[in-house]
């Protein structure tokens, strides 16, 4: 039975006038089991023609078959699949991958074969043994001989079955004595079953041989035998590695998957400098991207407490056309029984008239100006107040027109700036006594009224009848109930009050369209400088892309070496994708890392607030970065898999 078949082979280089024809009309078979020498000098073709037995080449012109199968029907990755499984390779210069060592060197073709991870170990480890190779099993190939090289060479060829051994010049860079031993080995070989192709350009070599071919100048000029063929040889069958089952399936491509990731490691960690600064495009723009969201979030956070310090989901209600009215101050409008009738809709959880006013705060020998706010028992809630020391007025006190008062942080410290307790001291405003029963907490927030003014706080009917005489109120907060739309119940209160009035002759300040606002004008600015720092991750992604198509050209042997041993386009495209994505994914953790260093720089720095880092948007920088390193590795990791394996292997 023949394995090779070679009709009518013609191969031309070049194209037009530079067009050279190396081989023409060569012709032979290859019987299963024999033993072939092709000879020539040096540019006789003999090279080209091996690479195309070999399956690294396609023919010009001609009809190739190899096992019954025409190579002119099929594809690269079927072409490679036809090396793993029938073809052994014996190089001259070796082709050892120089980061494997001596077992992994060896197992590397049942790896793109789908053999389990320890059966290729075995195997491999049995190959390198039978070759005397048993104490160098972890070596790499720097730390072996020639001589040891080459037979780990062989051991590979012999991985997955070596049906059909090609061997190119594998004794040219052996001294005479390793070069008798490969040759006996190979010939050994022979004797087993294997088929053997040798290319050689030494008669003594050929001479191992049981047919010589003979070529000159791309021309096959003798064919001859000095042994004939066994009647019944041994059959080498080829190795198939199908997995019978899904399970097994998934496991060899898993083993595929993790050789190209080391692999992609290594290159990665054998050139640190240069991926640092391929990462550093990636870091600078995760790193802004991160801390822009995060200084968003913070500033956001922080506006958004100041707006709530004025009152959880209320709405305030004053007179007058609104902010600027310069007549405002003078429209008396709004009274107690507006407020009440307010308090008693469905919407309105709470309500509280305010009336205020401006005058001489007296404390012993001490007189200061302070702001008077006649306010409901329910206004330190809706405007989240808290007490410091005492206790705030009660709504029976209220009814009483009671002469208490509580007041601010900055009033405390003006009145008692030696500290101690205020409470149970008698204060005049405007002549008038008021008890001070309790002091409230200091006020944190840069939104709304001033936080300086000096504040005092008693019940609106005190206020009234006691110390302004006023029949109208300066305001009323509204606290709208958790289950109803704010912007409806502002929609509602202003027609009732509109009703009421006649008109509207009064304003209303709704805090949750001022968050909405906030939110809505912190989140634009926020994503739009978002999107000026993922430029830096484009640039970024552009330098990783540069760096991995020098990567392919700096290792294009070893792509053609890994071709060479059954590896199909999908994974040379698979190795050099997961390396630029590895380059991009270290670079966004190092990026998120640098964000967080900058966070803690600017706490040292800015005490108002802190930056808000948010696990989403790191989360989201990640898959950026990931998609960064797929969308500009794949033009590199596409062009590394598309390389001819001859050419490829052919270049220093």
């Amino acid at each position: 039975m023949n394995i090779i078949e070679l009709h009518k082979i013609n191969k031309f280089f070049g194209e037009g006038e530079n067009r050279v024809h190396i081989l023409k009309d060569v012709t032979f078979s290859v019987s299963d089991g024999d033993f072939v020498a092709i000879i020539g000098q040096s540019g006789s073709g003999k090279s080209t023609l091996m690479n195309i037995i070999g399956c690294l080449d396609v023919q010009t012109s001609g009809i190739y078959r190899i096992a019954g199968r025409d190579t002119n029907a099929l594809n690269p990755d079927q072409l490679a699949d036809l090396r793993g499984k029938y073809i052994g390779f014996i190089f001259q210069r070796y082709n050892l991958l120089a980061t494997l060592p001596a077992t992994e060197n060896t197992a590397l073709p049942a790896v793109y074969a789908g053999m389990g991870a320890k059966e290729r170990t075995a195997r491999a480890d049995a190959l390198l043994t039978d070759l005397g190779l048993h104490n160098k099993l972890g070596n790499l190939p720097s730390e072996l001989s020639g001589g040891q090289q080459q037979r780990v060479s062989i051991a590979r060829a012999l991985m997955n079955g070596g049906h059909l051994i090609l061997a190119d010049e594998p004794t040219g860079a052996l001294d005479s004595k390793s070069g008798e031993n490969v040759m006996e080995i190979l010939t050994d070989l022979n004797s087993k079953g294997h088929t053997v192709i040798v290319v050689t350009h030494d008669h003594n070599v050929a001479n191992y041989a049981s047919r010589v071919i003979e070529i000159r100048d791309g021309e096959v000029i003798s064919d001859t035998r000095s042994r004939p063929m066994p009647e019944n040889p041994p059959v080498i069958a080829a190795r198939h590695f199908e997995s019978p089952s899904l399970r097994d399936r998934l496991g060899a491509r898993a083993d595929q998957f993790k050789e190209a990731f080391r692999m992609s490691v290594q290159a990665i960690l054998a050139h640190k400098l240069r991926s640092l600064l391929t990462m550093l495009g990636i870091i600078i723009g995760i790193a802004s991207v991160v801390s822009v969201v995060a200084l968003g979030r913070g500033s956001q956070a922080k506006i958004i407490s100041d707006i709530s310090s004025m009152g959880t989901n209320t709405i305030d209600i004053f007179p007058g056309e609104g902010f600027g009215d310069r007549h405002s101050g003078r429209i008396k409008t709004l009274t107690v029984d507006d407020a009440e009738i307010l308090g008693k809709q469905m919407y309105v959880d709470s309500v509280t008239p305010n009336i205020s006013g401006t005058s001489d705060l007296v404390y012993r020998n001490t007189t200061v100006t302070a702001q008077l706010n006649g306010v409901g028992e329910q206004y330190f809630t809706v405007k989240a107040l808290e007490i410091d020391q005492g206790r705030l007025f009660t709504a029976e006190e209220v009814k009483a027109n009671a002469s208490y008062a509580v007041i601010d942080d900055n009033t405390y410290k003006k009145l008692f700036p030696s500290g101690g307790d205020a409470v149970g001291e008698t204060i005049l405003f405007k002549r008038k006594p008021l008890k001070i029963i309790g002091v409230l907490k200091k006020q944190e927030k840069t939104f709304g009224p001033s936080t300086d003014t000096l504040k005092v706080y008693t019940p609106y009917t005190t206020a009234m009848r006691k110390i302004t005489g006023d029949k109208h109120i300066s305001s009323i907060t509204a606290k709208i109930r958790d289950s109803v739309m704010p912007l409806m119940a502002e929609k509602n209160l202003t027609a009732l009050l509109t009703a009421r009035h006649g008109k509207q002759d009064f304003f209303t300040i709704n805090t949750d369209s001022i968050k909405k606002t906030i939110e809505s004008a912190t989140g634009t600015m926020t994503l739009l400088i978002s999107g000026i720092a993922l430029i830096s991750l484009i640039v970024g992604g552009i330098g990783v892309m540069n760096i991995m198509l020098v990567s392919v050209t700096e290792r294009t042997r070893e792509i053609g070496v890994r071709m060479a041993v059954g590896a199909k386009r999908k994974n040379i495209l698979e190795q050099f994708l997961i390396e630029a994505v590895l380059i991009c994914i270290i670079g966004g953790i190092l990026g998120i890392a640098m964000s967080r260093l900058v966070g803690v720089v600017f706490s040292v720095f800015v005490t108002g607030f802190v930056m808000a880092y948010s696990p989403g948007s790191m989360l989201v920088a990640m898959a950026c970065s990931s998609f960064i390193g797929i969308v500009f590795g794949f033009i590199p990791a596409r062009n590394a898999s598309r390389l001819n394996p001859i050419e490829a292997l052919s270049r220093e």
